[in-house]
């Protein structure tokens, strides 16, 4: 019998694939449009970022945490939100991205602000054969299905690692719409709480920093639409489309001419081990 407050380092590896299965077998199931071979290419200029930004509670604790003459391993950059301010202050920092088009996006960051000292490797994790002082994932893991040798090649990489995860999934804001244009709840990614619980299963006892964040914000109630089309599947002009649509700007909320499905601050958690 598995003890629920207690589970073991391959029942809390089990479990967090099984909910990471579940979530995409369900896509596979209703979806309405096929994604692209790469999915963030459509939405990979949104993850621009200036380096030099001062309102990221996230980043600002990440700047405390860096040392000159470190290396850092940023598993799954993305554009470089973090990757190239880190690099700023770090010795050098190894950027591990799939997305080609992501990679694009870091590659016009770093010719943008003169930054030199990032190694830019282009694949998945695990990579095996790297060797930092800190590895590092932001917003990364939640969809991993095979998360004990992604955390476990994570280890063996770097004595110091560092997760950023949200209390619920990014993508969770959402998950409302599916019964509306799906008629079925969303099946859970896991999040924070379900990190804490893997690394405590696999003998590793973090340091949790709680955070608050602002919610994501978009320029027009277009923007919104785009995004929930993505995270439920819907072709556009279908049925579910028009109920989609709908719902989407009934509950858009407007402020200081920004547009959000909720202004209620985000929870991050960043855990250190």
């Amino acid at each position: 019998m598995i003890d629920p407050l207690r589970p073991s380092a391959e029942a809390a590896i089990a479990e967090w694939g099984r909910r990471v299965r579940a979530n995409r077998e369900q896509v596979e199931r209703v979806r309405e449009v096929e994604d692209g071979p790469d999915f963030y290419a459509p939405i990979a200029p949104a993850f621009r970022a200036d380096p030099h930004r001062t309102d990221d509670p996230l980043l600002e604790l990440l700047r405390s945490l860096v040392r000159p003459h470190e290396c850092w391993l940023d598993i799954g950059a993305g554009g470089g939100r973090y990757t190239l301010p880190i690099a700023i202050r770090a010795r050098e920092v190894i950027a591990v991205e799939p997305s080609a088009a992501m990679l694009e996006v870091l590659h016009e960051g770093m010719t943008r602000h003169g930054i030199r000292n990032i190694r830019i490797i282009h694949g998945r994790w695990p990579q095996a054969g790297i060797e930092a002082d800190v590895a590092l994932i932001t917003h990364v893991g939640y969809d991993i299905e095979q998360i004990g040798p992604f955390l476990a090649m994570m280890e063996r990489s770097a004595p110091r690692r560092i997760a950023a995860l949200f209390e619920r999934p990014p993508t969770s804001q959402f998950d409302a719409f599916w019964p509306l244009v799906h008629g079925e709840a969303r099946q859970p990614l896991p999040a924070l709480r379900e990190f804490i619980v893997l690394l405590l299963a696999r003998r590793m006892l973090p340091e949790v920093r709680l955070l608050e964040v602002a919610p994501p914000s978009y320029e027009a109630p277009e923007r919104v639409l785009e995004l929930a089309r993505r995270q439920t599947w819907v072709r556009p002009g279908s049925a579910a489309d028009e109920a989609l649509e709908r719902a989407v700007y009934q509950r858009l909320q407007e402020r200081d001419g920004r547009f959000a499905l909720s202004w209620e601050p985000l929870r991050l958690g960043v855990a250190s081990w």
